[in-house]
């Protein structure tokens, strides 16, 4: 298994990367170690305040001569999303990195689908290394079907269970996307990587208002337990940034081609669910 630190990143100066949800949590953390390599890294985020927030912390943090800027996306709403790609696509000439990052949406496939053509017209260059990483986790639920968009609609609740089924829905079909767009990627003889992972079990303000939710003792795990037993930012973001910018990644891309990652940056294998190849054919939605 691999030892991530920043210097086990690729040169990034001249590359441009996208992050959504990226203004807290492991995509903060990873905003600063992409910009630190020299990266043009556009936070992805709906809340421009937050953003500018997030941004003027992160240029005081040193990010030596990479540079963080703001891009309005609103991942509620597929039209939204794709919308949001379309005005990136006006202002930049090139995208070498894609991160999904944001939890509970499945606008991430409007989104991509939207850049899909920036990233290829990318990936024709020269010793060109463009990736696209999604994070998930998505144990608790095995669909027999993802033909419909009552699947991803489906209400199960504001309880603790019902919010860990949201969450566990959209990031299957994330991970679900991220391996057949790998295989056309690869029908087309186009060069581009396509990851996704698990950053692990982290402390931050989603993972505070998911444990919070658990009936009676949720403060208390939120307040004293989860500091223990979760790790930080930072420690959630190597899996990420070894993904998106690691030099094993660059030297072995056949190997990574698809690849589904644990922490820290060593390859596993996903649930049968997003090994099903029945679910990963259906376009209904995708």
């Amino acid at each position: 298994m691999p030892a991530i630190s920043e210097n086990d990143l690729v040169d990034l100066h001249g590359k441009v990367v996208i992050v959504t949800g990226s203004n807290t949590g492991v995509g903060y953390a990873m905003i600063q170690m992409l910009a630190r390599k020299g990266a043009k890294v556009y936070m992805a985020a709906r809340d421009e305040g937050r953003a500018a927030e997030a941004i003027k912390k992160l240029e005081s943090e040193n990010i030596n001569d990479g540079s963080v800027h703001w891009h309005k996306l609103d991942l509620s709403d597929p039209r939204a999303a794709n919308r949001s790609a379309k005005e990136f696509l006006a202002k930049e000439q090139r995208l070498d990195i894609l991160v999904n990052n944001a939890a509970f949406h499945v606008s991430h496939f409007a989104f991509t689908d939207a850049l899909l053509p920036l990233l290829k017209e990318t990936a024709k260059e020269s010793k060109a290394d463009v990736r696209i990483v999604s994070l998930m986790t998505h144990s608790r639920i095995k669909p027999t079907t993802f033909a419909t968009k009552e699947v991803f609609t489906k209400d199960y609740g504001d309880s603790f269970g019902g919010v860990l089924d949201t969450y566990a829905t959209t990031k299957l079909a994330n991970i679900l996307h991220s391996k057949a767009l790998q295989r056309r990627l690869n029908a087309e003889a186009v060069p581009i990587t396509c990851l996704s992972l698990h950053p692990g079990a982290i402390k931050s303000e989603g993972s505070d208002a998911v444990v919070g939710n658990i009936p009676v003792v949720g403060k208390f795990l939120t307040n004293f337990l989860t500091p223990l037993l979760f790790g930080t930012w930072r420690s959630g973001a190597l899996t990420v940034v070894f993904a998106a910018a690691g030099k094993t990644v660059a030297d072995q891309r056949e190997k990574y081609q698809g690849a589904y990652l644990v922490p820290t940056a060593a390859l596993s294998t996903a649930s049968s669910s997003a090994l099903d190849e029945r679910l990963r054919e259906y376009r209904t939605v995708c």
